[in-house]
């Protein structure tokens, strides 16, 4: 057995993964400290959970930015990039919404469109980003608001955080529907999902 062969997948990657990879670390790092919030009731928590996002976002632009000025890329380096963008675009601000109180049973309905609505537009994106491309490859623009916006929704968390409107105090309260209960706050999730699957064009900067 060539004991090599575990870090053959390593060798391969280049400088901008390894950026792609801490944008995962940060998305991660938020799930984890979303769930100490609810263990603890500790809100320092969730202020390491909402400022890590942001970082993911700087690792997530300084990826593209390496690749292009090293001029490599792969694309084990596009399929981690959408991976990476998952989780702590997708996924993470949605586990810190419901760490925030959004956990009735529609609002759990909410946030699952919101992650399905990520995971679709990154694929739509992957298969789309050559037909959309020009001459040089670059992509001329984005279909659907890309998955990062969502850094506006956990600043929205991050205001309630530190005003103390968490659980039972969120903005806006709760509405029974039946006999279940939806946090109006939640449909934020669900207009930026409906944003990110649209056809709008965003220019590509």
């Amino acid at each position: 057995m060539n004991s090599h062969k575990p870090f053959a997948m390593i060798r391969e990657f280049h400088l901008a993964d390894w950026f792609t990879l801490g944008n995962a670390f940060c998305g991660v790092g938020a799930l984890f400290s979303s769930m100490t919030y609810l263990q603890t009731s500790d809100a320092l928590h969730l202020y390491f959970a909402c400022g890590l996002i942001p970082f993911a976002l700087l690792f997530d632009i300084l990826d593209g930015r390496i690749a292009r000025w090293r001029q490599k890329s792969s694309a084990m380096g596009r399929e981690l990039d959408s991976l990476a963008d998952v989780i702590s675009f997708g996924v993470a601000p949605a586990t810190i919404a419901y760490a925030c109180g959004m956990q009735g049973l529609y609002d759990r309905a909410v946030l699952l469109f919101f992650v399905a609505c990520g995971v679709s537009r990154l694929a739509r994106y992957n298969v789309t980003a050559e037909k959309l491309s020009d001459e040089s490859g670059k992509v001329k623009y984005f279909e659907g608001t890309p998955i990062p916006t969502s850094l506006i929704l956990v600043a929205v968390l991050a205001l309630a955080v530190w005003q103390g409107a968490l659980g039972k105090q969120m903005w806006l309260g709760s509405v029974a529907i039946g006999s279940w209960h939806l946090h109006p706050l939640t449909l934020m999730f669900a207009l930026s999902g409906s944003l990110m699957i649209s056809r709008i064009r965003i220019p590509k900067l």
